[in-house]
């Protein structure tokens, strides 16, 4: 056997070097020491300055994917947050408006209400207020209901107004409601006065034309009437009080091939969605005053003989029969 081959290392026994324990306590001094040497002279931060610069750009590929995922996690939070957030405002900007609406509607209904309270108190004949609850459905008239009737002492041939002026006069009665006819009607007559001038004349409705107007007949095309008069009642029906607001003048046509004038005059009172009204009491049922004036100058035309007499006869129209409570109503 080749003596190369033999194994010419000390047994384990013979061994010889620093033992396990004098390693470790030489390895912790030294790093004890190191550590120390560091901290008090810095020996060791221009070697971990350059190891620094050598990581960084593998730091920096390392650290990408993390923050990738952090930013569209982030871009996803954010926004999901917005879109709750302009939902909420949506609703809330939807609940403001329609609140706001609300509180127009509402002044302007409070405005109307005082506009009307203040007629009542300058309208020295009993009255009561009510409330339009829809039109009447014949197609053929323009009528609208009241939320008063018979129950409530409302009487055939009441006249009915509202902020601005008369609006129409109470033709049917029920027991719970009642039927009232717009100025505009075609059936529906008013005796009126110029406040300018003094004449007086006959108001007739005219529901045709747009808007709906109404048309004084019958007057002399010398008459003293022009655009921007107001007309007021005259009281001569003794249904009407005298100086109710009627309407205004909107042209005076004198024609050279007639006598008479064609003069058009557009209704003070809303026609057209008035929600509250005020019922009169007919003149003829208001006790006269103890120490009454003469009595009014008898109609002196026959135009005004025959507004009186229409506007009596609404006022005597019989009541329909019992059983009949609510007139037929139009579809909303």
């Amino acid at each position: 056997m080749p003596l190369d081959t033999l194994d010419r290392a000390p047994p384990p026994f013979f061994k010889q070097g620093p033992s396990a324990l004098s390693k470790l306590v030489l390895l912790s001094a030294l790093a004890l020491f190191l550590m120390v040497a560091d901290a008090r002279f810095h020996l060791v931060q221009p070697l971990r300055a350059v190891i620094a610069t050598v990581l960084y750009p593998a730091q920096w590929l390392a650290l990408q994917p993390v923050q990738w995922v952090e930013t569209a996690s982030g871009y996803l939070t954010d926004l999901k947050t917005a879109r709750k957030t302009e939902e909420a405002a949506r609703v809330q900007l939807a609940a403001q408006s329609q609140r706001a609406g609300q509180v127009e509607q509402l002044l302007l209904e409070n405005t109307r209400l005082r506009e009307l309270l203040a007629l009542r108190e300058r309208t020295a004949v009993p009255s009561q207020a009510a409330q339009v609850l829809y039109d009447a459905t014949d197609p053929f008239s323009r009528r609208v209901v009241i939320d008063k009737g018979q129950l409530q002492g409302i009487a055939p041939g009441s006249p009915v107004l509202d902020e601005s002026g008369v609006l129409g006069q109470v033709t049917q009665v029920y027991p719970f409601v009642s039927e009232v006819t717009l100025l505009i009607d075609r059936d529906q007559v008013i005796p009126v006065v110029n406040t300018r001038t003094g004449v007086r004349g006959v108001a007739y409705g005219d529901p045709g034309a747009r808007d709906g107007m109404m048309e004084l007949r019958y007057m002399p095309a010398t008459v003293d009437f022009k655009e921007g008069d107001l007309l007021a009642t005259s009281g001569i029906d003794g249904v009407y009080p005298p100086g109710l607001p009627v309407a205004r003048v909107v042209s005076v046509d004198r024609q050279s091939d007639t006598s008479f004038a064609r003069i058009r005059c557009q209704p003070l009172a809303r026609l057209q969605g008035v929600t509250h009204v005020m019922v009169l009491t007919p003149m003829a049922d208001v006790a006269p005053a103890p120490a009454a004036p003469a009595a009014a100058a008898p109609a002196t035309t026959p135009a005004e003989r025959r507004a009186a007499a229409a506007s009596k006869a609404g006022r005597a129209a019989t009541p329909p029969k019992a059983g009949r409570n609510t007139p037929g109503r139009s579809s909303p």
